[in-house]
Order: structure tokens, then C-alpha cells, then sequence
């Protein structure tokens, strides 16, 4: 009985971190813009299909990882650049729709260029699994969560110890209180696409040994990515990270304990209750803005 509670609670503790890391990349374009960005999703599936492209090709998988994740980086850069920017004066529903339909493109382009197939990358690890406690954890899991935890320690030391991060959360608060102050904005939102399509990348990477990659991977990850943003409040970092593990810890406890055939609308109620009781979040800003 605890080996299969151990057992459900790392493998929703992994998901977690993934979800997690999704989350985190909505959270860093909502501070810095207001956008919800919906092609957050399409990076994942750059990184992970891109490795696999790479190292179809022959590219070692050391240099294909990062190739891919740099890949990704162009891309959100792009997306800023060429349909973010242009509609800088647009109302949000209008960037929204603007994302939604740069992550049916992106789709759309790696579905042509890249086939429908599924594919798998090899994992870190020649031992592909080991028993602790009765419970049999894969060592990929182990790469996602010690990866997740570096990134997410990266990413803090950024915005507290360095002059582009701070520039950059200077920008969310007051663009343009930072704009006369003389950062450039601009450059500042488009690095921010940078930086969250890197991180949704990297979850592509590290999570393609286990559940596959494919065109259309990032749909469902993305979305699962912005529900565990969404609960624990958008434009929270924290919060960020503690919805994506509860949502995790959610979704495994119900393909343990009740039925896998459930797992995939947790995130669905989950959303609904907090809308209903929590709109903006478990860690989310309380004051309320008429529009």
C-alpha cells in the first residue's frame, strides 16, 4: 500500500515539475505583457521534435539539445517580433488570438516538415529504472526533477541578480515608469518570449523520453501548463510552481486510486472549482479591476 502511494506521488511530483516549468513560461509573458500566450505549448514540441530532427540527422544528442532549445528561443523571439510588436496597441483579446493562432502555425509547419509520427529520445540515463521502496521510479524522472529544480533556481537568480532581469521586472510592473527611466522595453518583452519559449523547450527535451514527442504534443501540455498557472494564480512564480505540482499529485492520485480513463479532466474540474471560489489563483493578487 505505501509502495503505491510512494509510487503515485513521485509520478504526480514528475508531472509536476513539467507542468510546472509550462506554467512558469505563461507566468513570465503575462509579468511582462499582460498576454496570455498560447503558442507556450509549440515550444515544447520544438524542443522535443527538434531533437529528434537533429539527431536524425546525425547531430550528437549534446549538441542536438541545445540546437533545439536555441531553435525555440528564435521562435518566441519571432513570435514577438513579427505578430506580438506590430499589435502593441491591440486590446489583450486581440494578442490572445494573436498567440492562439501562431501556435496553429507553428503547428501547422512542424506537422508538413516534421510528419505526424511519434517519436522517442533516448534516455539520460543507460539505466533506464530502480526500486526504492517497492516502488519502481523511472531515472528519467529523477532528470526531470533535478533539471526542473535547476532551471526554476536559474531563473530566480536571474530576475534578483541580474541587470536584464531586473529591467525585466521593472517592465511588469510599470512599462512605462521603466521606459523613461531608460530601459528599453521593447527589447525587454522580446526577450521575455525568448527566455519562456527556452524553458518550454527544455520541458519538451527532458519529458520526451517518457510520454513521446510529436507535432501536436504541445497542445494538451500547453494547456495543462496554463491551468496549473491559472491555479496558482497568473503572474505568480510561485504560484506557478505549486499548481503544476498539484496538479500533478492530482492527476497520478486519479489514475492510481480511481481510473486512468479520469486523469485528463482533473485539470478540467480543478480550473472550474478555482474559477468558482479562487479566480485569481491560490497565490494570485486579491484586488479586483472593472474593465
Amino acid at each position: 500500500m505505501f509502495s503505491e502511494f510512494f509510487q503515485f506521488t513521485f509520478s504526480g511530483v514528475t508531472l509536476g515539475a513539467i507542468y510546472a516549468l509550462v506554467a512558469l513560461g505563461f507566468t513570465l509573458i503575462y509579468n511582462a505583457s499582460h498576454v496570455i500566450n498560447f503558442a507556450q505549448g509549440e515550444f515544447l514540441m520544438i524542443g522535443g521534435m527538434g531533437t529528434v530532427v537533429l539527431m536524425d540527422a546525425g547531430v550528437p544528442i549534446y549538441f542536438a539539445i541545445p540546437l533545439a532549445i536555441a531553435m525555440a528561443g528564435v521562435a518566441g523571439i519571432l513570435l514577438h517580433r513579427l505578430a506580438i510588436a506590430p499589435a502593441k496597441n491591440a486590446d489583450v483579446v486581440t494578442l490572445i488570438i494573436i498567440t492562439i493562432g501562431a501556435s496553429i502555425f507553428l503547428r501547422g509547419l512542424a506537422q508538413v516538415f516534421w510528419g505526424k509520427e511519434y517519436h522517442a529520445l533516448p534516455n539520460f540515463s543507460a539505466t533506464e529504472s530502480i526500486n526504492l521502496g517497492g516502488a519502481i521510479l523511472l531515472t528519467q524522472s529523477l532528470w526531470i526533477l533535478g533539471i526542473a529544480a535547476v532551471l526554476v533556481t536559474a531563473l530566480g537568480l536571474f530576475f534578483t541578480r541580474t541587470t536584464l532581469g531586473k529591467a525585466l521586472l521593472a517592465t511588469s510592473m510599470n512599462k512605462d515608469a521603466a521606459s523613461l527611466m531608460g530601459i528599453k522595453t521593447g527589447a525587454i518583452l522580446m526577450m521575455a518570449f525568448g527566455i519562456s519559449a527556452v524553458i518550454g523547450a527544455a520541458a519538451g527535451v527532458i519529458v520526451a523520453p517518457i510520454t513521446l514527442t510529436s507535432y501536436d504534443i504541445g497542445i494538451m501540455l500547453g494547456l495543462k501548463g496554463f491551468i496549473a498557472a491559472a491555479i496558482g494564480g497568473l503572474g505568480s512564480s510561485t504560484g506557478a510552481i505549486l499548481g503544476g505540482l498539484l496538479l500533478g499529485l492530482a492527476e497520478a492520485y486519479t489514475a492510481g486510486y480511481i481510473s486512468s480513463d479520469y486523469k485528463d479532466a482533473v485539470p478540467f474540474v480543478i480550473i472550474l472549482a478555482i474559477l468558482f471560489f479562487l479566480p485569481n489563483g491560490l497565490l494570485g493578487s486579491r484586488a479586483v479591476e472593472r474593465v
